[in-house]
């Protein structure tokens, strides 16, 4: 049974609520409010305010889990072609990301590498498509493939992935701490 109002007549009406999506334009800080605790205990963050702060292309981590993290990625113009031993996941929050993706004839990395790493140059190998990512969809960045993102305006990502060389933990810069 869905919750309402009941007005001075007596009548229930339904509740209103708004939902508002946060961009890198537009977005509420928000924050923690504690009971009995401490915020040095919670990692909390605004992911659109990590990516308004960052370069394009730096892989800031905003959660992490054991060796698994989720990075926050400003998209801006072209990314340098990465690779990794494992799956990744990109979901784009906010803009567009296209994402090319290649098929590496050979490998640069051992099979139980973690993390992306960036490549040099062109990456040899079999095309195998090209991604077109807005707001709420997510691709796979498939192990063993060379992927880049290219964002014609600026853009945010959400890289879901295992902590590696670029990986970048700012916890003190970017959590509540009081």
């Amino acid at each position: 049974m869905a919750q309402g109002v009941q007005t001075v007549s007596g009548s229930v009406e339904a509740e209103s609520y708004t939902t508002k999506f946060g961009s890198l334009d537009d977005y509420d800080k928000g924050r923690v409010e504690l009971i009995n605790d401490d915020a040095r205990h919670y990692a909390f963050s605004n992911i659109f305010e990590v990516a308004s702060r960052a370069k394009p292309y730096e892989k800031i981590a905003v959660g992490k889990n054991m060796k698994y993290v989720i990075e926050a990625v400003r998209a801006e113009g072209t990314s340098a072609w990465r690779t990794a031993a494992h799956d990744e996941f990109a979901l784009v929050m906010d803009g567009e990301v296209t994402v090319d993706l290649v098929k590496l004839d050979e490998s640069p990395l051992p099979a139980d590498a973690e993390g992306s790493v960036a490549l040099d140059g062109e990456p040899a190998g079999r095309r195998m498509g090209r991604l077109v990512l807005r707001r709420g969809h997510q691709g796979l960045l498939p192990a063993g493939a060379a992927y880049r993102f290219t964002a014609e305006r600026p853009a945010v990502i959400l890289q879901q992935t295992i902590a590696g060389p670029d990986t970048q933990f700012r916890w003190a810069q970017i959590c509540q701490t009081a």
